[in-house]
């Protein structure tokens, strides 16, 4: 063997081993989940390598939360989050990560499974589906959109149930309006995606849909940051202008979740829509709403309730100005709900934390005195999303399977269709 050979086999015997070293570090990544209390929290950890780490808490909608590696090998990993004021130190057994998630004091035992989290959505809507979908823009021009001179574009996706096709014409169509929050028109979240299962739904019991990314979100144009609820209820009366048009349906009606139902009940004033199904939608004013959510959600962590509207509106004091916010806090629906003459189908889930069914749904059925076509139901054991929960936590909404219940569904669908349209 000549030296040259020799060298090259050397070179290859190196890289092998490097290889071999890199390989026998703990990477990829891991997930799993931390119990606490009541709640079981998925965590999501990504080894990138010996010196840096990122974590993901999909249940609480957090990812890429940085963290420093101090020790990574082929059997230990020791990682610290700062921005947490948390660590996890963990030993390989019989391949799983078998350790301690430890923050401010607390010391929780935390086993990690390689490969990425994998949820389970059985509702999420499979193709082949038997009805048309239809990908739309709709124009929404500066009275609207304000923000700019010229406007904006929503970016929605329009629902044909089959009998539109078979020429039966199709009676109603539901523009569905999503909760606060810049969201798309599956209204996603946590991977559920309540608003693509409503369409379909919907679709195959004869009623179709316009649904669409918010303004600025998504594929939908225009500027966001100063918007607050009236010009996001302008984007919606947009949407019902653009199905008028259209000619296909002979009454157009709006779903609203949350922030959507606010949305709703402010179009339902002004007469345009022609029926209103509104899910877990506000009653009361915005800063009771917020005292109300923040105290429950106190009690589920075992703390006193301490929140006010003076403690609030001093806390909002010391923060810089938001345009949603502040119109959010300010904002009776009183006025809006009680101008709504058309039918109206009002839903809440007994352990609703974000939207109170014992203050807002109480509202809305004392506040619509002048409507006789008002329906309402509470259902026990559902939460903000309408799904089967236990607390009715946030924390809970991604670690459930359902997106929304079954009954739910059932029950707009055959309230839609005793309207008689």
């Amino acid at each position: 063997m000549n030296y040259q050979l020799k060298l090259i086999l050397l070179s290859f015997c190196l890289i092998c081993c490097d290889g071999i070293a890199a390989q026998s570090l703990i990477s990829g990544t891991w997930h799993g989940q931390l119990s606490l209390n009541s709640i079981d929290l998925n965590l999501v950890f990504h080894f990138d390598n010996d010196t840096t780490c990122t974590l993901d808490s999909p249940d609480q909608d957090a990812t890429g939360i940085k963290g420093t590696v101090k020790e990574l090998t082929s059997e230990r990993v020791n990682v610290v989050f700062p921005l947490l004021m948390a660590a996890y130190e963990a030993e390989l057994k019989e391949g799983q990560l078998v350790g301690t998630f430890l923050q401010r004091g607390f010391k929780l035992p935390l086993t990690l499974t390689p490969g990425a989290l994998v949820r389970q959505r059985p509702q999420t809507p499979q193709p082949p589906f038997p009805y048309e979908t239809h990908e739309v823009k709709i124009a929404v021009p500066s009275p609207y959109g304000g923000e700019t001179e010229g406007g904006h574009t929503l970016a929605g996706t329009l629902t044909l149930p089959p009998s539109l096709g078979e020429g039966k014409g199709v009676g109603l169509c539901l523009l569905l309006v999503t909760g606060s929050g810049l969201q798309d028109r599956d209204e996603t979240l946590f991977e559920h995606k309540p608003f693509a299962v409503i369409a379909d739904y919907l679709a195959r019991n004869g009623i179709a849909t316009l649904r669409y990314d918010d303004r600025g979100f998504g594929q939908s144009t225009g500027d966001p940051a100063q918007c607050t609820t009236a010009d996001f209820a302008d984007d919606a009366a947009a949407a019902i202008d653009y199905l008028r048009s259209l000619k296909k349906f002979k009454h157009i009606g709006i779903l609203g979740h949350s922030e959507g139902g606010s949305i709703a009940f402010m179009l339902g004033a002004r007469q345009l829509v022609d029926a209103i199904v509104a899910l877990a939608a506000p009653g009361i004013q915005g800063d009771t709403l917020i005292v109300e959510q923040s105290n429950a959600l106190l009690r589920l962590r075992g703390e006193q309730p301490n929140m006010n509207r003076k403690r609030l509106h001093m806390t909002m004091a010391l923060q810089p100005q938001n345009p949603w916010y502040t119109f959010f806090t300010s904002y009776d629906p009183a006025a809006d709900i009680a101008a709504t003459r058309c039918p109206v189908l009002a839903l809440n889930g007994s352990l609703d934390i974000q939207v109170l069914p014992e203050s807002n749904l109480s509202a809305i059925k004392k506040l619509s005195t002048l409507n006789s076509k008002l329906s309402t139901k509470l259902y026990p054991s559902l939460n903000h999303l309408f799904q089967h929960a236990t607390t009715g936590a946030p924390t809970e909404y991604g670690i459930i399977e359902e997106t929304i219940s079954e009954e739910v569904l059932s029950d707009i669908v055959t309230w839609l269709h005793n309207l008689g349209w």
